[in-house]
């Protein structure tokens, strides 16, 4: 059957990657499609029930300052906010919400189903349409032909999905989900690389069989934040508790006796796994001198007893783990709801990809998400969202949105899978980025509402807030190097913080920029606190206007930094440029610039295998 509808963009899966993807796209304005095979599972919490955390809390700050949904929802579905890394540099503030997994799945949906221009469709793609190398569409299971400009291929961990639990093994892309089948193969067939990955899921425990008063309780922000900028959503005044335990020796040997049954040990999974993120087998065989390690409790929503046990993945038979985990401290006499799994699915190393996550074969095909070896929901989100909004800036015949590594987390994150590709999944680390100080979760609007605002997708209201903040942020500078205090106000302040006291007047920027000091400190002053009230400023204001007092050093230091290596990524590589001419240049540097082709000389200087000297030598040769 021949579909009657073409549309300009079609999104495959409705993961968390395909969610924004189509979100994007039709937010600018194209008439898109999403297909997956479940529309009650959109945008499942497959793993953890959480969003954010270190540095993956930036990029959801980051997809919503661009119009994304991510924040949005991770708001509305919330049941715990932590900002992480508070006893650290802003920097590394790394804003975490714990999530009602139903309520995060529906608020999704009905953000998709009330977007205009946007489709959905339950079916599963098998192939794609490919007519004299030209991209045409997508065929389904059911034999349907739905034709289309562009396709985004978003599958996760579906493609040829393997689950393992012990000795069994079964065809899945999640639990309880059949594997999707066909397209890797169909994909082959044109010309695409492929490998095998691995990931790995918890065990769910029944809450009310465990033992919480022998467990650490972990709490929520005393004065919870949010994730996103908009005025849509509004800080919890509610929270659920997290807890914490350990496993023990006893725990450790009982996991012993089905190692020699376990697939990660006999050979079964071929797939690379999470070295960041191992098994609690994995952990016990590479970390053999502790003898415990740290479990988190997380209660998986509101209204349920459910709970995800973080820290303890396995692919061990379900004997091997209920023994194991009853050993645990409060978890006697747990009860399983769901036993943890192993999953094997197939991935197309990135390095086939552009910066704009259209594939150098094809064109106008674009992957992203765990199809390109990443793991993790922010991941995944951040680069469905910049395939979306590539996919429509195509069509229009307009230049292509592609962040730098000084402007963007996502930045750092799609040039690390272009250029240097995965060797296992990757995830998100702020010690991945070099311009982090710039790159913290608090200015992520400032950053990237306004390009955003310039190619369609954040609306005008978002704009306006941004420019009202900067406004305001310049104010309160502008007041505190213009206020003076006097001794006998401000010394009562110090004295309480271990400060040492002034002995003649002074302006306020001087104290406020002292590190013992913050601006909850400043409000007792007479003359701050009318200032604060008769501005209405803000948390958010505050917060800029502090870590521009303290920080200001620094930050400046990065951006220039940042621009002298602007200076290689402003030099570029044509693209009919012939490396293999370049004798100088090592054998292995030649091999990866021939493969990755990179768009500029600073991207090809982050080619893992091209030396400084290789860069050198190309630089001398371009010149001439």
């Amino acid at each position: 059957m021949k579909y009657p509808i073409t549309y300009d963009v079609v999104v495959v899966g409705a993961g968390h990657a395909g969610s924004e993807a189509a979100a994007a796209a039709a937010n600018m304005g194209a008439k898109t499609l999403l297909i997956t095979l479940d529309l009650f599972k959109i945008a499942q919490m497959s793993c953890n029930p959480a969003m954010g955390g270190i540095a993956k809390g930036q990029i959801v700050r980051e997809i919503d300052a661009m119009g994304g949904y991510s924040g949005i929802v991770s708001d509305k579905s919330a049941i715990q906010f932590r900002m992480l890394n508070k006893s650290k540099g802003p920097a590394m503030w790394s804003p975490r919400t714990q999530n009602d997994r139903i309520l995060f799945t529906n608020t999704w949906r009905q953000m998709l189903e009330k977007t205009p221009n946007l489709d959905l469709m339950a079916d599963m793609v098998t192939g794609l349409i490919v007519s004299q190398g030209k991209l045409q569409g997508v065929k389904t299971q059911l034999g349907t032909e739905i034709f289309s400009k562009s396709v985004i291929l978003t599958n996760g961990t579906f493609l040829n999905g393997k689950i393992f639990i012990g000795k069994k093994v079964f065809g899945g892309g999640r639990i309880g989900e059949k594997a999707a089948i066909g397209l890797t193969e169909n994909l082959v067939e044109l010309g695409f690389e492929a490998g095998r990955m691995k990931t790995g899921t918890p065990p769910r425990i029944d809450g009310r069989s465990l033992d919480f008063s022998k467990m650490t309780e972990q709490k929520g922000d005393d004065h919870p934040q949010k994730f996103s900028f908009s005025d849509e959503t509004s800080p919890l005044k509610e929270q659920r508790s997290c807890f914490i335990t350990y496993t023990n020796p006893e725990v450790h040997d009982n996991l012993r006796i089905g190692f020699k049954e376990s697939p990660l040990f006999t050979g079964e999974i071929d797939g690379v796994g999470p070295r960041y993120c191992p098994s609690i087998e994995d952990k016990i065989v590479r970390f053999s001198s502790k003898d415990r390690h740290q479990l988190f409790v997380e209660p998986e929503g509101w209204h349920t007893y459910e709970m995800y046990i973080n820290g303890f993945s396995s692919s061990l038979s379900e004997e091997v783990q209920y023994e194991s985990l009853r050993k645990v401290p409060g978890f006697e006499n747990a009860r399983f709801m769901q036993f943890a799994y192993a999953i094997e699915y197939d991935y197309f190393p990135p390095t086939q990809l552009k910066h704009t996550m259209e594939t150098k074969l094809i064109n106008n095909l674009y992957f992203a998400g765990q199809i390109n070896g990443t793991t993790g929901y922010e991941e995944a989100a951040a680069q469905g969202l910049m395939a979306g909004i590539n996919a429509v800036l195509k069509l229009r015949e307009q230049k292509p949105f592609i962040l730098k590594r000084d402007q963007a987390y996502i930045g750092v994150l799609i040039d690390d899978l272009i250029t240097k590709g995965v060797d296992e999944p990757y995830r998100m680390f702020t010690s991945r980025a070099e311009y982090r100080t710039l790159l913290r979760q608090d200015n992520a609007d400032i950053r990237l509402t306004p390009l955003s605002h310039a190619i369609g997708l954040a609306s005008d209201e978002r704009l306006k807030r941004v420019e009202e903040k900067l406004k305001k942020t310049e104010l309160v500078l502008d007041f505190l190097k213009k206020q003076s205090v006097k001794p006998e106000e401000v010394n009562p302040i110090l004295k309480n913080k271990n400060a040492s006291p002034i002995k003649q007047q002074m302006k306020l920027y001087k104290i406020a920029s002292r590190p013992q000091l913050n601006f909850k400190d400043l409000i007792q002053l007479e003359a701050v606190k009318e200032f604060v009230e008769q501005n209405q400023i803000d948390e958010a204001v505050k917060e800029q206007a502090e870590i521009h007092l303290k920080y200001a050093g620094y930050i400046e230091k990065e951006k220039l930094n940042a621009d002298k290596l602007n200076r290689l990524e402003n030099i570029p590589i044509p693209d009919d440029f012939d490396f293999s001419k370049i004798k100088s240049i090592s054998y292995e540097g030649r091999e990866k610039l021939m493969k990755i082709r990179p768009k500029t000389i600073a991207q090809a200087g982050r080619i893992s295998g091209v030396s400084p000297s290789d860069i050198s030598v190309l630089l001398v040769y371009m010149g001439r």
